[in-house]
């Protein structure tokens, strides 16, 4: 394949890159929108490969490559669960670190990388390289640990270490310094020891700033390395002269930022005040002078036999699934559930938080898996109004996200986040294990309020206990 040819077929992919995030925007298009990056990743791959840049012997490494990639993702494709999505996603992250770290090291120790470039441009080079090991590094150890969070293998509470702001600055400037080394040094040998160390200070860095979020902010932490993902990726496209990769990765790393934004509005946090950490604590925040005690009153637990008469007697209904849900793998019966009420002529509707499960999109996701009709789906702020005429809210698996001390107490540490106000329908069920609180360590006052019922017990079986009583 000629250059020119292999330059028309990236134009190619890029703007099937750009149809396929603007397919992924809307519930209705996604499907196509996926099939605009899948074609446009072949079509990507295979220019790449045959292009004038693949010679000889290169192609078998290529091959080898690309059947144990593939094997790999088709596997994990086949046998990760819904529920392990968010870890799923925070691995891949870490995989296009680690690919952006080793092309750096690579494009460093190879001479021929460097062949033709001299004076200012040499320079930009340099720093090209710099910058890409840099933020592949930061990308791969927070991923790393964003997966070990995702998956419960390490506890979502920040930690959060004595002047740590201060361990950031410190690091940062040593890694301009160290920086500067490696730009002056005469040598592949020389310049070596600059970069392996900022390459060990980005490793610790990435590792201290995700273990310093707490769960709360999860969701922001994946769309977040979503976004280093894409900067990484175009770093590593300067760095091969591939412009592909670097407007790929663009695509990325600003949509990934932008989502970024979006869900901080939605929690009514600054980007600033997440990457600080220290949200989502196991303990509740102290309470501030005059602020509202521990939430009081009585419980008023409710069976799935009643559930159902509740169910029966509405006209209008609104769903809100959580973590829970997914982690029951019980969207299939919730449909079933809908599909039934919805023939008895029962307004039956979704409310979906941005930040509900443990990803951008995980509920939608797993509604969309269960076949439930995209336009009953609705976000927070097509549906909050409407729950003052809303006979039952019924709550799966949620906590924060329909936390009214979001409004009601200026002390609480999710004060001021948009909730989902449940508590104003006729009635709320909320669907739990236990009273425990949520991912953000926050206790939640809407299970003491007269008008809402707790339905404890998993939510899978509470649920087939629901289908079968609306049934009957």
């Amino acid at each position: 394949m000629s250059f020119s040819l292999a330059t028309v077929s990236y134009i190619g992919a890029t703007i099937l890159f750009i149809l396929s995030l603007g397919g992924l925007s809307n519930q209705e298009t996604a499907r196509r929108g996926n099939l605009y990056g899948m074609v446009g990743m072949a079509l990507a791959v295979l220019a790449t490969v045959f292009g004038p840049q693949v010679t000889g012997s290169g192609y078998a490494w290529i091959v080898g490559a690309m059947v144990i990639g593939g094997g790999a993702g088709l596997y994990a494709a086949r046998t990760v669960q819904m529920t392990q999505m968010p870890e799923l996603v925070a691995f891949m992250h870490s995989m296009v670190g680690l690919a952006a770290m080793l092309v750096g090291f690579a494009t460093f120790i190879d001479p021929n990388a460097a062949a033709g470039y001299t004076g200012a441009a040499k320079t930009i080079h340099e720093l090209e390289i710099y910058i890409g090991v840099f933020i592949g590094a930061v990308t791969l150890s927070g991923s790393v640990v964003a997966f070990g969070k995702l998956s419960g293998r390490i506890g979502g509470s920040p930690v959060l270490l004595p002047g740590r702001h201060w361990l950031n600055l410190a690091g940062l400037l040593a890694v301009v310094w160290f920086g500067r080394a490696f730009i002056n040094a005469h040598g592949i040998d020389e310049a070596m020891v600059p970069m392996v160390v900022m390459t060990a200070i980005a490793l610790l860095f990435g590792v201290h700033m995700v273990m310093a979020i707490g769960g709360a902010d999860m969701p922001v932490v994946v769309s977040m390395l979503n976004s280093y993902s894409g900067w990484a990726a175009a770093a590593t496209g300067f760095m091969l002269s591939n412009d592909l990769l670097i407007v790929v990765g663009a695509l990325v790393g600003s949509s990934g930022a932008i989502l970024s934004y979006i869900m901080c509005n939605a929690m009514n946090r600054s980007f600033i005040s997440v990457i600080a950490g220290g949200f989502g604590t196991t303990a509740a925040a102290p309470k501030a002078a005059g602020g509202s005690q521990e939430p009081q009153g009585e419980v008023t637990p409710v069976s799935a036999l009643e559930t159902a008469e509740l169910l029966r007697e509405a006209k209008n209904v609104i769903i809100v699934p959580g973590y829970g849900m997914a982690v029951a793998q019980a969207q299939h019966t919730v449909f079933e559930i809908t599909k039934l009420l919805r023939e008895k002529g029962v307004n039956v509707r979704f409310g979906i938080h941005p930040v509900a499960g443990r990803m951008p999109g995980h509920m939608n996701v797993l509604l969309a898996e269960a076949k439930v009709p995209y336009d009953i789906v609705f976000e927070m702020e097509e549906l909050n109004d409407d729950f003052g005429d809303t006979d039952v809210a019924m709550v799966i698996g949620a906590n924060d996200i329909v936390n009214p001390a979001a409004q009601e107490d200026p002390s609480s540490p999710i004060a001021g986040m948009p909730v989902l106000e449940v508590w104003k329908a006729k009635t709320s069920i909320v669907m739990k294990r236990s009273m425990a609180s949520g991912y953000a360590g926050v206790d939640n006052p809407l299970f003491y309020k007269e008008n809402n019922r707790m339905l404890f017990g998993d939510a899978k079986k509470m649920l087939d206990e629901l289908l079968g009583a609306l049934k009957s």
